[in-house]
């Protein structure tokens, strides 16, 4: 049942893509990488390698533009040339989606996280990348140590116990606080805060610094709001759905911490709190316009880069506040995968294993800054000197990554993996829709009870619409 509602899925997205395609602005022309030339259609290409063309699909964030700078090198080693499609989150989602579930093969590497990733294998849109690995020479097996990517972020990207797409880079969640600030108000932050603490000094350093006290996501999206606000559920004792996919969305427990969640926003966050997403919470922390901040651990390099930040130098590090549950820091990683489309699988794998080895890590600390390597993948690069003296925060990101609770993420059992997501195909529509509603909470338009009266209905119908419920 579970494989029939998967092939149902995938063709239901096929249609919806297929529909996005014909109301796109682009009229269905082909995506143009980033230099202006046409993507390469796969059966016009050379089959020798140094007439291989690889299409890369991937995002505009930093660590992405230094890898297509960094590729030159590749190129030059091993003759095969690379071409980037670089478009923003939403329009990649879906632009691969429909290029992968058309089999139409216009990318040979797709950049995903580990949400898509075990989604797409089971719907065999990407290639399983174990059989590669296990191909290599002993050399070069050692040489990539598949063994020093962090055992969770492995698990995260697995399916029937192979690998099915390689991390770039991965990050947790964890608190960012203003040291100055909380030093003028009094109070000190232990390094695992309850979030019972968190709001009792939100609320001292707001009065005492004139500042948002906090700053949380309030923006709606399953990636955004959604993301802080699932581990506070989960730190709460909450939860999506019980084991036998019974909705849970307007339980005692999920509806303490969205109170709480609210209410600490209203009582010590920043104003508006409906349009911040990452980005404006951010902002906020880095001008020094507010005295604490909770979101991903990649935030840290940026709030610690002197060139883009006020506070550099002034931010202290404290691990995802608990309540009765402990480690509750999320999980995400931007991963490398292979189309099943693909006509040069074996080059791609080249690439894929060059981009994600730690000897990749090493050349991009040597060349751009320890400060702005791939974070989040391996213990070497949290083990390496150099990075640990430009990376101050990088024993507590490595701690949050190390408990990340990925499998069992709930204080009670639920049959479903992932920590600020639920990873079932179904959660970015149903996340969003969700998140909709608590906004509406937290702008003053409904209660608290109301927005989860309604998200549990809407819970519930996509167990049963899915077949989750047997």
């Amino acid at each position: 049942m579970k494989r029939s509602r998967f092939q149902s899925i995938g063709l239901i997205l096929i249609a919806f893509v297929l529909v996005l395609g014909g109301c796109s602005t682009s009229g269905g022309s082909p995506v143009k990488p980033e230099n202006g030339a046409e993507a390469p259609a796969g059966d016009e290409r050379s089959a020798g390698s140094t007439d291989v063309k690889l299409t890369v699909a991937t995002v505009n964030n930093p660590d992405m533009v230094v890898m297509q700078k960094m590729t030159k090198e590749f190129e030059q080693e091993t003759g095969i040339k690379v071409e980037f499609v670089v478009l923003p989150e939403n329009d990649l989602r879906k632009k691969v989606t429909e290029d992968v579930a058309l089999g139409a093969g216009m990318f040979d590497i797709v950049t995903i996280s580990n949400y898509d990733t075990p989604i797409w294998a089971q719907n065999g849109w990407i290639e399983p990348l174990s059989p590669y690995l296990d191909k290599m020479s002993a050399e070069q097996r050692e040489q990539y140590d598949i063994e020093d990517v962090f055992e969770m972020i492995r698990k995260a990207l697995s399916h029937n116990d192979q690998l099915y797409s390689l991390p770039f880079y991965a990050e947790s969640s964890m608190l960012y606080y203003n040291t100055e600030m909380l030093e003028k108000a009094g109070v000190t932050m232990p390094e695992n805060p309850t979030w019972d603490e968190v709001a009792d000094i939100a609320k001292q350093v707001k009065a005492a610094n004139n500042v948002p006290g906090i700053v949380l996501r309030g923006l709606p999206g399953w990636g955004e709001m959604m993301a802080p606000l699932n581990t506070v559920i989960n730190a709460f004792g909450g939860r999506w759905y019980d084991m036998e996919w019974n909705a849970q969305l307007n339980s005692p427990e999920t509806t303490e911490a969205v109170e709480f969640y609210t209410n600490l926003i209203k009582e010590a966050g920043q104003p508006g709190a409906f349009s911040t997403g990452f980005t404006e919470a951010l902002t906020l922390m880095s001008t020094g316009k507010a005295a604490m901040w909770y979101d991903a651990t990649v935030a840290a390099g940026f709030l610690n880069d002197e060139k883009s930040s006020q506070v550099a130098g002034k931010i202290g590090y404290a691990l995802a506040p608990s309540r009765k549950k402990d480690n509750t820091g999320w999980l995400y990683a931007w991963c490398l995968a292979i189309e099943s489309a693909s006509k040069h699988k074996e080059e791609a794998m080249k690439f894929v294993a060059w981009a994600t080895s730690k000897q990749y890590i090493e050349k991009v600390g040597e060349s751009e800054g320890w400060g702005v390597v791939p974070p989040g993948t391996r213990h070497s690069t949290y083990d390496n000197p150099k990075y640990k003296e430009a990376a101050p925060f990088s024993e507590i990101v490595l701690k949050s990554l190390e408990s990340a609770d990925y499998d069992q993420p709930t204080v009670d059992p639920v049959p479903y993996k992932g920590i600020q997501f639920v990873a079932i195909p179904e959660f970015q529509q149903l996340g969003t829709e969700v998140s909709q509603e608590i906004a509406a909470a937290l702008s003053g338009q409904k209660t608290v009870e109301e927005a989860l009266k309604l998200a549990q209905q809407k819970a519930e119908q996509v167990a049963q619409d899915g077949g989750y419920k047997k």
